[in-house]
């Protein structure tokens, strides 16, 4: 199964929906979920940081996450943004037919 679900956080919406429209646009993602009001801690540069983010929940397919990945960071606001994939082990054969119409061939 060539499906994978990716995390990625942002700073604001504005920036989720721009990155969103334009992996979809692109074919690199079938469907991009966009999570408000997530708060996130994490350390930075020494730091504890504790800020307001958005996710960005991706459906998308193993053979284009470099693509992916590569294209987010020119899109991203941040030096190092969290992109992390998940291999999906299952899931509705319908849903999962749609996801390879939508998305780029190998």
């Amino acid at each position: 199964m060539d499906a994978i679900v990716i995390y990625i956080t942002v700073s604001d919406e504005n920036e989720a929906v721009n990155i969103s429209k334009t992996l979809v646009d692109e074919r690199l993602a079938g469907c991009i979920n966009i999570v408000k009001g997530i708060r996130s801690i994490y350390k930075w540069e020494g730091k504890i940081e504790d800020e307001p983010e958005v996710l960005l929940i991706l459906k998308s397919r193993h053979h284009l996450f470099k693509r992916l990945k590569n294209r987010v960071k020119e899109l991203h606001s941040y030096s190092v943004p969290e992109i992390i994939a998940l291999p999906v082990i299952g899931g509705s054969d319908d849903y999962l037919r749609w996801l390879e119409d939508v998305t780029l061939a190998d």
